[in-house]
């Protein structure tokens, strides 16, 4: 007995540890109807080329055995969001790699033109609630105006162990008539006190669509620094019976 017993903790010690997560980073795109054509792919190709900067390619892979996972997904109206990425563990330079593959050849579908920030809000966390075990779990909101329809961001409220960050996109020169917000200090202060929550919630700002590479890179680096094993929280302990994640949100199937 005593001899089976040391072979089974034999066993368990030889037996390679399951990777644990120590960041969930769920990303949201704003495809509402003020973004355009040339606007929506210098957002999809600059957050490609921010994740395929040396110093993010750094920090995502600072930890392989402990990687972030990263999700994507377009918002506009309160029934229109598509999941682009689903939830990937970054352990290698070709996962980031085929990320960007698929953001620079994502083609725009048709929804809603409208703008709704809260049903967004909460598209992110349904997504994060699949990953109760990652050690931080962090929303980046990218948005170019304020919310037109449905819930008010500021009422959906996504707990005290869920991060909302935002990345604020200023006009490129919007011409006359555009009933954006163009005000990016009054666009930053509306995220500030109606979208972001949660530990440590910043605001990032983008001067306009051809800044948002630059500024992707400086929130990416902001979100991934600090957490090592040494900073890093204990990751939760889930017991059996305990409520299994929610299933993947919707995804809008209406094409152009």
């Amino acid at each position: 007995m005593i001899r089976a017993l040391i072979t089974g903790l034999a066993m368990l010690t030889a037996a390679p540890a399951a990777a644990q997560c120590r960041q969930a980073l769920a990303l949201g795109l704003d495809v509402s109807g003020s973004v355009d054509r040339t606007e929506y792919r210098l957002q999809l190709d600059g957050l490609a080329g921010a994740l395929r900067h040396p110093e993010v390619v750094e920090a995502l892979l600072s930890l392989p055995d402990h990687p972030v996972h990263v999700a994507i997904y377009e918002w506009s109206g309160p029934g229109d969001q598509r999941l682009l990425i689903p939830w990937r563990a970054i352990t290698d330079r070709a996962t980031l790699d085929g990320i960007a593959a698929t953001l620079m050849t994502a083609q725009r579908i048709y929804m809603d033109p409208s703008t709704a920030l809260g049903t967004a809000k909460r598209f992110g966390q349904a997504l994060l609630e699949q990953k109760p075990a990652c050690w931080r779990r962090t929303l980046d909101l990218s948005g170019d105006g304020t919310s037109n329809t449905g819930p008010l961001p500021r009422d959906v409220r996504l707990g005290g162990t869920i991060t909302v960050n935002a990345l604020v996109i200023g006009s490129d020169d919007a011409p006359a008539g555009d009933a954006r917000q163009t005000d990016i200090a009054a666009l930053s202060s509306y995220f500030r006190a109606w979208v972001i929550e949660g530990p440590n919630a910043f605001v990032e700002t983008a001067l306009g669509f051809a800044d948002y590479e630059r500024a992707m890179v400086r929130k990416l680096k902001r979100e991934l620094q600090g957490l090592s094993l040494a900073t890093s929280p204990a990751p939760p302990t889930i017991r059996t019976g305990d409520a299994k994640p929610a299933p993947y949100p919707r995804i809008a199937a209406r094409s152009q």
